[in-house]
């Protein structure tokens, strides 16, 4: 399929499902540093580690973005995982604003964790 025929139904064939993040941000270690201290509360990991955080946007202004998933759409804590992550964030010097949004695609597998996070899990 080439892009001129694409319809906009989904992602071009070839486009990476999990957007890339703003490694190269001055901010971007800290706001790592604050997801890592949310934890799903029926897995002893942090959210960072199980690869529940697909994407951290930082712009220009300091403003980030969240893109991340939970372990499964039905997680107990889907309505209030995004508010923990942004008042994670949020205190953060220099940030500006913090938008945390959910998706399902792609799906969260065990193999997003991090080899820490399998170890702790006794995966490895």
């Amino acid at each position: 399929m080439s892009d001129e025929a694409h319809t906009g139904d989904g992602p071009v064939e070839g486009t990476p499902l999990i957007k890339p993040s703003s490694t190269g941000h001055p901010l971007h270690e800290a706001v790592v540093e604050a997801c890592r201290t949310v934890y799903d509360p029926e897995i002893p990991v942090n959210i960072y580690d199980l690869g529940l955080v697909y994407t951290i946007e930082i712009s220009d202004d300091n403003a980030v973005r969240v893109i991340m998933t939970l372990t499964a759409p039905g997680c107990p804590v889907a309505g209030d995982m995004p508010g923990w992550v942004a008042d994670a964030i949020e205190p953060l010097p220099g940030v500006k604003q913090v938008d945390v949004d959910l998706t399902w695609n792609p799906p969260w597998g065990m193999e997003m964790m991090s080899d820490e996070a399998r170890l702790e899990l006794g995966f490895m």
